[in-house]
């Protein structure tokens, strides 16, 4: 099948042409993000393969449609940025990898946890400076903190584990809970009393009209003073100007987050000698309790590779007229 594949990156290129070995698809790369000013290069691709930032709303896909591609691979879990319900007005299947690596995303997100408890990132500067000071470095044993998991699907089980490793106590929110949790001791509660009693928050939830801004200022209110909040789901579950607010009265002691609501016009690319015109984002990125990296939560070997592999399957069964196993639908 002849795809055209959106927000290339170099490692795109090296794991999917390395997996497409026993696939045989036709690809064409573009390093553009698909919007609606780079639609027409799909022109003339049954299939689109598209990214976290990748723009799919009704209009691109209208046009999509109109240039005769009928499937959308996506290469990630998420599908937020697609209008799912025109989608299937204009017969255009969309299907996605539900599931690569929850590990990855799960050791990343207490990566951050560990790296702002420990000032790990203020330590690094200090020590090429040739300042061995320990002032302000002080942290907190993790053992024995209440974490809050939002979302307790395969990265936030993964989460949990590791966390009931370090010996945290672990409550939890999710409409439909996983056995596999409640058998590590888990105490699932109402998000309020999570949001209260918690000294760590962590999101893994999906993004959807119930759950953006998740995190708000009345959110944030209940929460206890100095908590930690851990984003490495979807950048638009946390109000950030509420965020901002927060770091600023010192409600919010400690923020990590791997993706943010306004991203699509600054990750995945080097900005080294742009000026930045988010305000909030830079904004963000001038607290010293701050960590922010640039959704590479996902991004390890393992993970990039069966995302190539998965995708490529998805694109194989609909070529073949096989059940979409991974098929995004609106019900």
């Amino acid at each position: 099948m002849k795809i055209a594949f959106f927000s290339t990156k170099p490692y795109d290129r090296k794991y999917f042409d390395l997996a497409n070995k026993d696939f045989g698809h036709e690809i064409t790369y573009f390093e553009t993000r698909l919007t609606r000013q780079t639609v027409k290069l799909a022109e003339g691709f049954e299939c689109a393969c598209a990214f976290v930032n990748d723009q799919l709303d009704a209009s691109v896909l209208i046009a999509l449609g109109a240039q005769d591609t009928r499937l959308i691979a996506l290469r990630c879990a998420g599908f937020n940025n697609v209008d799912i319900n025109s989608a299937k007005e204009l017969g255009i299947s969309v299907v996605r990898v539900p599931a690569y690596s929850p590990y990855a995303v799960a050791e990343h997100t207490v990566g951050l946890m560990l790296a702002l408890n420990r000032k790990v990132y203020w330590a690094h500067s200090r020590v090429r400076e040739g300042n061995f000071s320990l002032d302000g470095l002080l942290g907190f044993d993790m053992r024995g903190r209440t974490a809050g998991i939002i979302g307790t699907g395969k990265i936030g089980e993964c989460v949990i584990r590791i966390l009931k490793g370090f010996g945290c106590k672990v409550i939890a929110y999710d409409k439909f809970r996983n056995p596999a949790c409640e058998e590590l001791g888990v105490e699932y509660v109402e998000l309020n009393e999570l949001f209260e009693r918690s000294d760590i928050v962590s999101l893994h939830c999906p993004l959807f009209k119930e759950t953006y801004h998740l995190v708000n200022n009345d959110t944030i209110a209940r929460m206890k003073k100095g908590v930690m909040i851990i984003n490495t789901s979807r950048g638009a579950l946390i109000d950030s100007r509420a965020a901002i607010e927060g770091l600023k009265s010192e409600k919010i002691g400690y923020l990590g987050i791997d993706v943010y609501e306004e991203e699509g016009e600054i990750f995945f690319e080097d900005k080294t000698f742009e000026i930045l015109t988010d305000d909030v984002f830079a904004r963000l990125t001038t607290f010293p309790n701050v960590v922010i990296t640039g959704h590479q939560a996902y991004f390890t070997r393992e993970a990039v590779s069966a995302i190539a592999q998965t995708t490529l399957q998805n694109i194989t069964a609909y070529e073949n007229g096989d059940e979409l196993e991974n098929a995004v639908k609106t019900d």
